[in-house]
């Protein structure tokens, strides 16, 4: 079209200015009752929305085109939105019946993923923030980075900045769905440093300019006494100019406030702590969160409050103390709470009632929907008020309860119960609210009556018993005549339409009524329509005292929510100013709601590091994810599932928990384990709680074994951290006897002939057996592959405990010579000493430390298992086999060295049975010649 620009149609010129000023949006140009577009945008727009593509055909060419109906717009906005697209709304923006010629049109929306206002296209419970996000450099500093995002459907816009750490890490928590750049940051940033999700939208460089972007912030806030450094002024402002230029360019008056936050006023959580921990998205198809899990609120504002706290737990004892003295208070009343909920269940989504109030968006229903909300707000406070508590945060609430009488008072007045969707249509305001309205209402409806009774009055006139008055929206009003009775037609009759079988009359006096129905009407629809645009005027000028109680209802709702959880789910209250964490028959909120739970506790009184040992699926990840939810719950000031809690304030929540991989980025899952565990040992502190699980096991065992013995001395004298650590290498739990702050706890099993049971309890010391054979047999492994894997372990133990007492035996006999020949020095082993069983493997049922297990029954020993098969053959005797039991023995060790050194990580399924398969073979030979 733009090689023929000036022959074009004049709307089909206007579309193309309208493409040329929103060139990065697909433009939804207004035809009727369609949005059309055309074009290349017409094809995209058929291709995602799956509709037609047709033809528009006039004498300057063929066009494709492609709509979709305005009344169901949302839905196809959704799809292109989905598909990445930016959508400008092109609305009629003058009454055609006012328009000379071509009916004026305009770009009223911008609709992107980050600037979403309808409901149609918002998720209640979730924020939906544009982020914008700078750099700014200063001579011999490091850069810092600043961060700002807005809600556009409520007028929440929230400033932070940081280093790069900090502030990515709360882009990654805050989860923007749209996110603008600075030009410095061009080229810098790739898929692991910024959300994923979020659209990245080029934005005009000047709106991040210095003196630009301090402008704009000054019309919202006070940039010198609320924004910290230029970072942050650069990126408000920015961030404000991008939201006002997709609602239409105008000033947003709904953002009545800017805020500042620091990212250390709260538990920080990256992204890797916010999936292991489950908050918000579940791993599995079917699990569930501890946002679903804790979400009793009653309304949207009170779902996105509980988002807030549990996405940003505060690291204020007092703030968490206060929260919890509310609760408390709560859940002893339960009629005031139960009448409380109920109340809340009433309130509408009353901030993003204020953002459409605010941008002129909102309909009458709307308004009537406010006023529902203020209804309730004195209900709210007598019910507070009959609470016997001595919560001063209630108090707090109840102070700040402004039912706004004047507005809600104004919109009954103004507004009729049930108004219809439309508000130019009339309908709208109510009776006695306008006097001039009533007095034109008035005039209508007399002509109406007149009308009404012309029929009877015009059969009686004339006698045609057949006459009938109508109404058409083209030929206005009729009285019609059957062809049979024309004769009978007065003479002051005048032929207005002719049909098949009548014709159509007017008389001078309906035609006289007809002119002042409609104009009175029409005048009656554009008064209505004017005082409904004052009275929305009126409604948004105390747009700040509305969010403020939408900002009350909002933490009561959360408040109430957790009082009732904790009564229902039998959650205790934690207490803070421990020295350390512990919680006694502590429960995993989430998992106990679907299954059977056996509660476990943690005291970290006893140590920093708690080295967890035991069978794969005994519930050691559920255990430390568990201990962590208890003190993020708590520290959102929610009861907590435990039969007690004393807690420290934890600074900050690490996970390093499950495998996996980053192909495109070119890390192995070994090397991802370690990016992470970097990232933990670096920030940890003293106040953090860090779960690690399987630390090491991703390459071979001795580099592993080194890397997890490593990492918990580190924790252990540098860190201070409170530790959960899970794992299989047994020989880390020596170190408890050396280091006084690690202690060792293990996952309980019961095992007979029918195999393993896991109980699924915690108990002090070390497990005697990871049962990884026995997982291997419940997950369903060929029997022949797992009855000679018990082979091989068993032989394994015995050679481990015949090599192990030939070094006691030798150590005896080097101590008895010369005992410091042996040790080198008093007290410390020489570097031939094996630190740790060389097996490579932790022990087995009967064996710790090379010594059996009393209390548990050793596989040395001859027993039955899988169908009473003997797992010990009657051995020959000693004078006539022992050649070729040294023989035996040689093979043994050949093959126990090639299992240690095989690398399981790149091992394949297939590769490891095909090695099995040869080192029983190996095996068998060599028995069968003993």
């Amino acid at each position: 079209m733009l090689d023929v620009r000036d022959e074009l149609t004049p709307m089909m010129a206007q579309y193309t200015d309208l493409c040329e000023a929103h060139d990065d949006a697909l433009v939804l140009f207004q035809v009727g009752d369609f949005y059309e577009a055309f074009c290349a945008a017409a094809e995209t727009v058929a291709r995602v929305c799956e509709v037609t593509l047709t033809k528009r055909e006039d004498s300057t060419g063929r066009y494709p085109m492609a709509g979709v109906p305005i009344d169901n717009a949302a839905s196809y906005v959704e799809r292109l939105l989905d598909a990445g697209y930016r959508v400008a709304l092109a609305d009629q923006v003058q009454p055609a019946e006012e328009a000379s010629g071509l009916v004026d049109r305009a770009v009223t929306q911008l609709v992107t993923p980050g600037t979403l206002v309808d409901d149609a296209y918002l998720e209640g419970s979730t924020a939906n923030y544009v982020a914008a996000l700078v750099r700014e450099r200063s001579a011999g500093e490091r850069a810092t980075y600043g961060l700002a995002l807005v809600d556009v459907s409520t007028g929440e816009c929230l400033v932070t900045s940081g280093d790069r750490s900090t502030v990515f890490e709360e882009l990654e928590r805050r989860s923007p769905a749209e996110l603008l750049t600075a030009p410095e940051l061009d080229g810098t940033l790739d898929g692991d440093d910024v959300v994923t999700d979020a659209m990245r939208t080029s934005y005009d460089v000047s709106a991040f300019e210095f003196d630009a972007a301090r402008a704009r912030a000054a019309a919202y806030t006070h940039p010198d006494a609320v924004l910290a450094n230029d970072a942050e002024v650069r990126a408000t402002g920015a961030v404000l100019a991008y939201a006002e230029y997709t609602q239409g360019g105008d000033h947003l008056d709904y953002v009545s406030h800017v805020t500042r936050f620091d990212a250390s006023e709260s538990m920080r959580l990256d992204a890797t702590a916010l999936a292991s921990l489950e908050l918000f998205d579940s791993r599995s198809r079917s699990g569930h969160t501890l946002m679903e899990t804790l979400d009793e609120t009653a309304c949207a504002l009170g779902r996105r409050r509980l988002e807030a706290w549990l996405r940003r737990p505060t690291v204020d004892r007092d703030e968490a103390e206060s929260r919890l003295d509310a609760v408390e208070a709560l859940s002893r009343e339960g009629v005031v709470r139960e009448t409380l909920h109920a109340n809340l269940k009433e309130v509408y989504d009353l901030e993003r009632l204020v953002g459409r109030v605010s941008r002129g968006r909102a309909n009458a229903r709307d308004l009537r929907s406010l006023a529902t909300t203020l209804a309730v707000v004195p209900d709210v406070r007598e019910a507070l008020s009959s609470l016997d508590h001595d919560a001063a945060r209630l108090d707090g609430l109840t102070d700040r309860l402004d039912d706004c009488g004047d507005v809600r008072s104004l919109v009954e007045s103004a507004i009729v119960p049930d108004p219809p969707q439309e508000v130019t249509e009339g309908g709208v305001v109510r009776e006695e609210f306008d006097e001039e309205l009533d007095d034109i209402r008035a005039t209508e409806r007399e002509g109406r009556e007149w009308v009404s009774q012309l029929e009877a009055r015009e059969r009686e006139r004339t006698g045609i018993d057949s006459l009938e008055v109508g109404y058409t929206q083209v030929h206005g009003y009729y009285i019609e005549v059957t062809n049979p009775n024309l004769d009978r037609v007065p003479e002051d009759y005048t032929r207005r339409q002719t049909l098949k079988n009548s014709e159509r009359f007017y008389t001078p006096e309906l035609k006289r009524r007809e002119d002042e129905i409609i104009s009175a009407s029409e005048r009656a629809d554009s008064l209505e329509y004017e005082l409904f645009c004052e009275v929305r005027s009126s409604v948004a000028a105390e747009g700040e005292r509305l969010q403020a109680l939408a900002d009350v209802l909002a933490e009561l709702d959360v408040l109430v929510a957790f009082a009732s959880i904790a009564v229902d789910r039998d959650y205790v209250r934690p207490t803070f100013g421990a020295n350390a964490i512990r919680i006694e028959d502590g429960r995993h909120p989430v998992v106990e709601r679907t299954t059977e739970f056996i509660p476990n506790g943690i005291d970290f009184s006893r140590g920093d590091v708690a080295l967890i040992t035991g069978p794969n699926m005994s519930g050691k990840s559920t255990y430390m994810r568990q201990v962590a939810l208890v003190c993020l719950m708590a520290q959102a000031g929610c009861f907590v599932p435990a039969a007690s809690a004393r807690l420290r304030v934890v600074d900050r929540v690490f996970t390093r928990v499950g495998a996996s991989d980053d192909i495109a980025g070119g890390q192995s899952t070994f090397m991802r384990e370690m990016a992470e565990l970097t990232d933990i040992l670096h920030a940890a502190t003293a106040e953090s709680l860090v779960l690690l699980d399987e630390v090491g096991r991703g390459t071979a065992t001795t580099d592993g074994l080194a890397i997890a013995q490593a990492t918990t001395e580190f924790i252990h004298d540098e860190v201070g951290a409170s530790t959960l650590f899970a794992t299989h290498y047994h020989e880390l739990t020596d170190l408890e006897a050396d280091h006084e702050g690690v202690f060792t706890l293990h996952f309980t099993a019961d095992r007979d002939e029918e195999g393993v049971t896991f109980l699924h309890r915690v108990a002090e010391g070390p497990s005697s057996s990871s049962y990884g054979v026995e997982v291997a047999r419940l997950a369903g492994v060929p029997a022949r592959v797992v009855e000679r894997a018990d082979d091989l372990v068993d032989a394994a133990e015995r050679e481990a405990a015949r090599r192990t007492a030939a070094d006691e035996s030798a150590e005896s006999d080097r101590d008895s010579g010369d005992e410091h020949a042996a040790t080198g020095r008093e007290g410390a082993p020489t570097r031939d000493t094996p630190a740790v069983a060389d097996t490579g493997r932790p022990s087995r049922p009967g064996v710790t430390n090379g010594a059996p297990n009393p209390a548990e029954k050793t596989l040395s020993e001859p027993h039955e298992r899988g169908g009473g098969r003997a797992k010990s053959a009657p051995l020959p005797d000693a004078d006539s086999a022992r050649g070729a039991r040294d023989d035996q023995n040689h093979v043994v060790r050949e093959v126990l060295a090639e299992i240690r050194g095989l690398d399981v990580a790149r091992t394949t399924p297939m590769d490891a049975l095909a090695l099995l398969h040869e080192l029983q073979r190996r095996l068998d030979d060599a028995n069968q010649e003993t």
